[in-house]
């Protein structure tokens, strides 16, 4: 099943994807062009695992660490499919980074390897934007290169039930239509598994919180005009365009619904 959160007519939804439309609550059907596509989960925290594949610790420069090097994106920095991802003011070096991104389904806590897929709701496709103007230290990435709003683009959707295999994906990126970066998820230094019991040694786990695994090697430069569009095999395609900060002007908010 594909969860989905959309804005249309004025209304938040929540449901689900299928044959090739939106079907919220009540079952109505919504054509994807008609909908604002809005992050798939609303999540307490996202935790990112910087150097997670060793060819892209290697196009970096730097070793793969001894243990998962983790870091966070804020929850505002979350935008859904087709938003635009601002480019801020002065930046040089704007990535994109494709990422297989894990859902938590429950509260836990000190979950043991072994038991990882039991508090797992799904996954969906992620994009860990990053200024790597501002990454001094590869292993613990700065808030300012990861954090600005837009950088955490999630979606379209989140896949429950169909994925028997998180390791066996294949990620791509593409900007403008050509391949940037491409990688399998069997090469993750650190597994799924091992991630849940790291992150959750460290925090309790809330329903919806998001673990992103990491990005291969093909990082490169975006700028405004740019389409970015990521695809994980399995789960689904995410889009977004890369739009000045100057030049963006945001939709005002209908009291009551939320940002539309």
């Amino acid at each position: 099943m594909k969860r989905v959160r959309f804005a249309a007519a004025g209304r938040l939804h929540e449901g689900e994807f299928r044959d090739g439309w939106l079907l919220d609550a009540a079952g109505r059907r919504y054509a994807p062009e008609e909908v604002a596509w809005l992050p798939p989960v609303v999540p307490t925290k996202v935790v990112g695992v910087a150097l997670n594949f060793a060819d892209h610790a290697d196009e970096l420069g730097v070793r793969t660490p001894e243990e998962p090097a983790l870091f966070f994106k804020p929850p505002s920095s979350l935008v859904g499919h087709r938003a635009p991802v601002l480019y801020p003011r002065g930046v040089r070096h704007l990535h994109q980074e494709v990422e297989l991104a894990v859902v938590i389904g429950r509260r836990c806590r000190r979950v043991r390897p072994e038991d990882a897929y039991e508090v797992i709701r799904g996954y969906t496709v992620a994009n860990d934007v990053t200024v790597r103007d501002f990454v001094g230290n590869f292993y613990r990435p700065p808030v300012r290169a990861k954090g600005y709003d837009t950088f955490g683009p999630v979606g379209p959707w989140v896949v429950e039930g169909e994925i028997p295999d998180p390791h066996r994906l294949r990620l791509r990126a593409y900007v403008n239509g050509e391949l940037r970066q491409e990688g399998v998820t069997a090469q993750l230094v650190w597994r799924v598994p091992e991630l849940v019991a790291f992150v959750s040694s460290i925090m309790t786990l809330e329903p919806d919180d998001l673990i992103l695994t990491g990005t291969p090697r093909g990082v490169a430069p975006v700028h405004p005009g740019d389409v970015m569009r990521l695809e994980v095999e399995g789960i689904g395609t995410l889009e977004n365009p890369v739009v000045a900060e100057e030049a963006w002007e945001p939709v005002p908010e209908s009291p009551g619904t939320g940002r539309v």
